[in-house]
């Protein structure tokens, strides 16, 4: 299989809707996708997804659930075969579980990791009540600082130590995202002064785009115990390239092309007064 063929697009392709509208994905498409070559050897994936689910604190039959199915045989005919209807939650987690040394496997856990991250946030209780684009972005902002955060110590944890070092490892995840531009360039491209900071003047969906890259670098740089600088900065890099393609593939606009926004510290001073007073 041609996985230079392969968008991440593939996988939305596999999703299935029942009579209720809700979407699922089966266990014998994706042992398929992943290039599986019996489903009897992707029963342990499936076995090691569901105890990454258990250990996770959700509930297994949330996301798992044993069906049969109808397949195709010789000369048009059906067989009846067990199968298991699949959340998106337990896509992710079976890509994560899945043989790591498939290319196609890589294009799964990015597809699934920045997918599962949009429907978290579309369904957090905090995000959910937000009414404008202000809001939203006050809590985008938050979330990315306390990320940032997270992803400097994934970094240093890697060998990113020097402050020089890290702006070197935050231009390669920004020049994945932003189609080769680093932060300087960024900067230019916006009409930003050097004081500026990028993150405070992008409006929800650049931050979302954002989040998703130091989400998923932190987590690729921690599973996969990378160590070196040059290591840790191609991964951030490539990890940012990765959430641009499901971008373009969604529609969306590239993130160098989204307006600059007001700084969101005046949002937040605005949002200060308008408090009622104890």
């Amino acid at each position: 299989m041609n996985n230079e063929l392969i968008p991440q697009s593939a996988f939305e392709k596999l999703k299935r809707t029942d009579e209720k509208g809700n979407e699922f994905w089966t266990a014998r498409d994706m042992s398929r996708i992943l290039e599986y070559s019996e489903y009897r050897h992707f029963l342990g994936v499936i076995e090691k997804a569901r105890d990454a689910c258990k250990n996770s604190g959700n509930r297994i039959d949330d996301h798992f659930e044993d069906i049969l199915d109808m397949i195709t045989i010789g000369k048009g005919g059906l067989r009846q075969v067990e199968n298991v209807r699949l959340s998106r939650y337990a896509c992710y987690l079976i890509v994560q579980n899945a043989d790591p040394s498939k290319e196609i496997v890589a294009i799964g856990q990015t597809y699934f990791a920045v997918q599962t991250r949009l429907q978290e946030i579309s369904k957090m209780e905090e995000y959910t009540r937000l009414a404008t684009e202000d809001e939203k972005r006050l809590f985008l902002r938050s979330e990315m600082k306390k990320h940032n955060l997270q992803l400097a110590e994934a970094a240093k944890d890697a060998g990113v130590i020097e402050p020089i070092d890290y702006a070197i490892f935050q231009n390669h995840g920004y020049m994945g995202l932003y189609g080769g531009l680093d932060a300087k360039a960024i900067h230019k491209k916006k009409k930003l002064k050097k004081s500026q900071n990028i993150l405070d003047h992008m409006g929800s969906s650049e931050l979302a785009a954002n989040l998703f890259r130091a989400t998923q670098t932190e987590e690729k740089l921690r599973r996969e115990k990378i160590k070196g600088k040059d290591k840790a900065n191609k991964t951030h890099y490539e990890v940012g390239k990765k959430v641009r393609k499901t971008i373009e593939e969604l529609g969306g606009t590239m993130p160098e092309n989204l307006p600059v926004e007001e700084n969101i510290h005046r949002i937040e001073k605005t949002k200060q007064k308008n408090l009622p007073k104890p």
